[in-house]
């Protein structure tokens, strides 16, 4: 498929994200990385992901940034709405790596490191 543009979102020291970015280089992607640390989170950005793949999928629940959720704060986290605030004042509790892959026919975001799923693009 052709892409007119991919855009990675993560943290550059992320294991995931360094594999996601080899990963895309190897195969002849050409691709914009945005830092979260440094560019921070598009709120947007975020709404669209939780819209178009849940915001199960998009809140890492195993990560150690959750752990650091007080328990009433974890169950409180309870739909998209719920969990945005924690996300965007807290970047690292997004599953990485988000990528976005844009066509001519619109945009696909996949997220976590899932060469096989990428393969198939």
């Amino acid at each position: 498929m052709k892409y007119t543009r991919i855009t990675l979102y993560g943290i550059p020291n992320c294991d995931t994200v360094k594999k996601a970015r080899i990963w895309l280089t190897d195969h002849g992607h050409a691709y914009e990385f945005h830092d979260f640390k440094k560019q921070g989170l598009p709120e947007t950005a975020l709404d669209h992901w939780m819209k178009t793949v849940g915001w199960e999928t998009v809140v890492n629940r195993k990560g150690t940034n959750w752990r650091k959720l007080s328990p009433e704060e974890q169950a409180g986290v309870i739909s998209a709405t719920s969990a945005k605030p924690f996300v965007l004042a807290n970047p690292s509790l997004v599953k990485r790596p988000v990528i976005e892959w844009q066509t001519a026919n619109g945009t696909q975001i996949t997220v976590g490191y899932q060469p096989d799923q990428w393969l198939a693009r």
